[in-house]
């Protein structure tokens, strides 16, 4: 008895395709049931995730905030995770080292990107000369940490108000000195923000990290600077400089005796300096998912809240989405200042 065969090639042999329609079929196949599978294979690429030892890059020299949020995320993913976690600093090209590393990574998560808010200022300061794209070169995982800039001048200065600022920068143009870490860093962006709302002019000298910055501060080098506030508040505590006034939408819990720019006489003013983590575009979604919430967990420790917010830093601990309309939001808001304002990179 003959075993009769149910397709094409048993109905008549001489329908039999060629051998490369059969091959395409065979192709066409196999690519049918990729859809089915990968979305498997991907979940259990992060039920073993991770199974080796992982990296956050920081675009900064080792010191001030950003490195403290590397520096405590790897700590606490180490102990959780049993695996290596390292802080690599990339300092240098304005931060374009370490992003344009992170950018060009693997996308399987091994590699983290430390971002702040000057990364959103820098698709409007190099344009086409960025060596990544901003938005699809990567994937935001979460965003962790905000604090605020706080406007501090040199104690022998006589500025003691916002307003004080304001009419000496209108009378005489140009002749307040005011520091920074360099074009684009949250710092230079405050105060061109400040200068934009309040038709001001002052003279920009950039620093290489706020160290500097804050030293020629107190060397009398310049007048004035914003800059993070974790970086000066042990300056002020110590009373070596003044606060003016704070950049949030409402007043620091370490500075409640120093008011915010906006209640100090420029209405609408708000820098909001964020930190947030991402990794290389295309990390597949479960294993963002899975650093996302690991990452939140660590940051809503007890420890870890009292350690940022003695220094002036509150953590969000948000969703990658979340984030990644916050990026959006910025790098329009900070473009808008950068053109009306004609920032130069020095």
């Amino acid at each position: 008895m003959t075993t009769t065969r149910i397709g094409i090639e048993a109905v008549n042999p001489r329908l039999r395709p060629p051998a490369s329609l059969s091959r395409w079929l065979t192709a066409l196949a196999v690519l049918a049931a990729v859809p089915a599978t990968l979305p498997s294979a991907r979940a259990a690429e992060a039920d073993t995730y991770p199974d080796k030892p992982m990296r956050i890059v920081v675009p900064y020299t080792p010191g001030g905030f950003n490195d403290t949020l590397a520096r405590t995320v790897a700590e606490k993913l180490t102990g959780k995770w049993k695996q290596s976690v390292v802080v690599d600093n990339r300092p240098g090209g304005n931060t374009l080292i370490g992003n344009s590393l992170v950018a060009k990574s693997p996308p399987d998560g091994y590699t983290l990107l430390i971002t702040p808010l000057p990364f959103a200022a820098l698709p409007a300061l190099y344009g086409n000369r960025l060596p990544y794209n901003a938005t699809k070169d990567f994937t935001p995982v979460v965003w962790a940490a905000s604090t605020q800039n706080v406007l501090v001048s040199r104690n022998d200065l006589g500025l003691a108000t916002v307003k004080d600022v304001i009419d000496f920068a209108k009378k005489q143009p140009g002749k307040l000195n005011y520091g920074s870490t360099g074009a684009g860093s949250s710092n230079h962006l405050s105060m061109e923000l400040f200068n934009r709302m309040t038709a001001t002019r002052m003279t920009h000298i950039p620093y290489k990290g706020s160290s500097p910055a804050v030293v020629a501060l107190l060397g009398g080098e310049t007048d004035l600077m914003f800059d993070n506030l974790p970086n000066v508040i042990q300056q002020l505590r110590a009373g070596k400089m003044k606060a003016i006034a704070v950049t949030g939408q409402t007043r620091s819990a370490l500075l409640p005796d120093v008011p915010t720019v906006a209640e100090a006489g420029v209405p609408g003013y708000e820098v909001n300096v964020w930190f947030g983590i991402q990794a290389p575009a295309g990390t597949p979604a479960p294993i963002v998912q899975k650093l996302n919430e690991e990452i939140v967990r660590s940051l809503a420790e007890a420890d870890v809240v009292k350690r940022f917010r003695d220094q002036g830093v509150e953590v969000v601990g948000s969703s990658p989405a979340r984030f990644g309309t916050l990026i959006d939001t910025e790098i329009r808001k900070w473009g808008e200042v950068v053109k009306d304002a004609n920032v130069q990179l020095e």
